[in-house]
């Protein structure tokens, strides 16, 4: 993939993330692939802990909206840059770190500042 492919790719894993579709989004990562975010550090690895982890997060945020703001190619993939739009919120920016092996996610490190997540909590 170029970054041209990286920004089509990102625009349909993006909306993925948002109407609690957590089959949809898990198809876009490979079957053992490692996911990490604030609330697993450690990492989940595979579809079986990723989905059961998308679909409580997913529930309980079906009308989140995420975009893409920059992306920046890697050896292995892309470092995105993303806004998330979460009712109720200020916008959250944050960063993903992405690996990709044969169009689908093999490595999703994802960063941000977990304070903003809190109701009236500003930047």
């Amino acid at each position: 993939m170029n970054t041209a492919n990286y920004f089509d790719f990102c625009k349909e894993w993006l909306d993925a993330w948002s109407g609690n579709r957590p089959d949809f989004l898990l198809s876009f990562y490979s079957e053992n692939a490692y996911y990490q975010d604030p609330a697993h550090p450690n990492g989940l690895r595979g579809h079986h802990e990723i989905l059961s982890y998308f679909k409580k997060l997913l529930a309980k945020n079906p009308n989140w909206r995420w975009e893409c703001q920059e992306i920046f190619s890697t050896e292995k993939g892309f470092t995105l840059k993303w806004c998330a739009h979460i009712p109720g919120l200020n916008p959250i920016i944050g960063l993903d770190i992405v690996e990709i092996t044969d169009n689908q996610i093999t490595r999703n490190e994802v960063y941000f500042d977990t304070a903003l997540m809190r109701p009236g909590v500003t930047r």
